[in-house]
């Protein structure tokens, strides 16, 4: 199961960052999951409940945005939705493309917190 050690990279990521706010707490992590990933998001939000206990992030949610696969359409001209991961091609045209713009990711794109420093209002 991959999503293990991705979820233990995630843990890292966020732990590094987490270093440069001495004192706060993370509640969440909020990540984009692309549908080509190769990764199962229910595979990836229990490793992360795993990867996260005895860590500065034990208690933090993993929040998972899932991005649908985006092609260039050679027809349109612009990023369309395709018409399903198995048929890639343009949901408006029905024309074929390789060439995709969204779809891959798999990155953390925020970090929750709260800080414990004095007059803090959160």
């Amino acid at each position: 199961m991959h999503e293990l050690s991705i979820a233990l990279g995630i843990v890292d990521l966020a732990t590094e960052e987490m270093q440069r706010h001495p004192g706060a707490r993370a509640r969440a992590v909020h990540l984009q999951l692309g549908a080509l990933s190769g990764v199962v998001k229910d595979a990836l939000l229990s490793a992360y409940e795993l990867a996260c206990e005895e860590s500065p992030l034990e208690g933090a949610r993993l929040v998972i945005e899932e991005v649908p696969v985006e092609i260039l359409c050679p027809r349109c001209g612009k990023s369309q939705p395709v018409m399903d991961i198995q048929n890639m091609r343009c949901r408006i045209c029905h024309t074929a493309s390789a060439e995709v713009v969204k779809g891959r990711e798999l990155e953390i794109v925020a970090i929750e917190i709260d800080s414990n420093s004095p007059g803090d209002t959160n």
